[in-house]
């Protein structure tokens, strides 16, 4: 993990707290009239309890919430909701790592109990990592010197040794791809999608891509029947990538697909001026989360406006 600021330190831990909860979510969602893996289940509850109460959440509550009411910000304001939803957070999880391995016992009535308590945690978790990111962080970081930042840093840093040792930041990565691995799921959100979501969302991105497959089979591109900076109809759809090249480029296309392969490259990029426009052209390898070569991602996009932008232009700016 690399961070520059406090904020960012905790915004991280936020997201691994996150993964936590999506294994826990979708294993409660399939209760009650199914059982939930208890094996994932347990390792969900025990990181959310062992790193995201006992480690981040004494992190704000003995180090970050004391120094910004030091700053000035009201300990009865923001950070006495922060402090009320750790207690209520701390109160369910303590039912579900209890209740968790008697499930397999329960009636439905009993079960149903348990997910309600589960989709109430993830819920209140869910909402506070949001207060936290967008609106307590922000309080913090108008009242929190370069100095507070440092100083809290440090003191991120002591509580993981404390507990976890020099090595912590690894054990917390190994402890959360054990509770990932218990659910066997991809570290992805691309489940809360439909596929014409997907589909709709692919065709609004403001690049052109295609996407070879591991066997170097043109499989896919985006922008389906529209204007294009390059002409691609679906007759290209099942038809070898080197096919698809000026004959003069095809080496060129091989040498990267072969160094995509082999590991030896990691982009390709390549930029020209096309039709009154500044064309970039990039490639990139396409792994599986195990490291297994999947195929390879043309983006191509219009930059000649991009290259114009000088200054800044915020999002509330007219």
């Amino acid at each position: 993990m690399t961070v520059r600021t406090w904020d960012e330190f905790l915004v991280y831990e936020h997201e691994m707290i996150e993964r936590a909860l999506d294994v826990l979510k979708r294993e409660m969602e399939a209760m009650p009239a199914q059982e939930p893996n208890l094996f994932a289940v347990q390792r969900a509850v025990d990181f959310l309890l062992q790193f995201g109460d006992r480690i981040h959440n004494k992190k704000e509550e003995e180090v970050l919430f004391p120094l910004m009411v030091e700053r000035g910000v009201p300990a009865d304001g923001p950070i006495r909701v922060m402090l009320s939803e750790h207690e209520s957070e701390r109160d369910i999880l303590a039912t579900l790592f209890s209740d968790i391995p008697l499930v397999p016992e329960m009636n439905m009535k009993e079960r149903q109990r348990v997910k309600q308590a589960g989709m109430d945690y993830i819920d209140i978790r869910a909402n506070h990592i949001w207060k936290e990111n967008d609106v307590l962080f922000k309080i913090g970081l108008k009242v929190l010197s370069a100095t507070d930042g440092q100083t809290l840093l440090q003191a991120f840093e002591n509580i993981n040794t404390e507990f976890y040792g020099p090595d912590a930041q690894q054990k917390f990565g190994q402890m959360l791809a054990e509770v990932e691995k218990g659910r066997k799921v991809t570290q992805s959100l691309v489940h809360n999608l439909s596929q014409d979501q997907i589909h709709a969302i692919l065709e609004t991105l403001p690049v052109e891509i295609t996407f070879v497959d591991a066997d170097d089979i043109v499989a896919y591109f985006n922008r389906l029947d529209k204007e294009k900076v390059f002409v691609r109809t679906r007759s290209v759809i099942g038809r070898k990538v080197q096919k698809c090249h000026p004959e003069k480029s095809v080496d060129q296309v091989q040498r990267i697909v072969a160094g995509f392969k082999s590991g030896t490259l990691d982009k390709a990029e390549f930029w020209i001026d096309f039709k009154g426009d500044k064309i970039l052209i990039r490639y990139f390898p396409v792994h599986a989360e195990d490291g297994r070569y999947m195929g390879v991602l043309e983006v191509t996009q219009e930059i000649g406006e991009i290259q114009k932008l000088t200054g800044e232009k915020r999002l509330l700016d007219s």
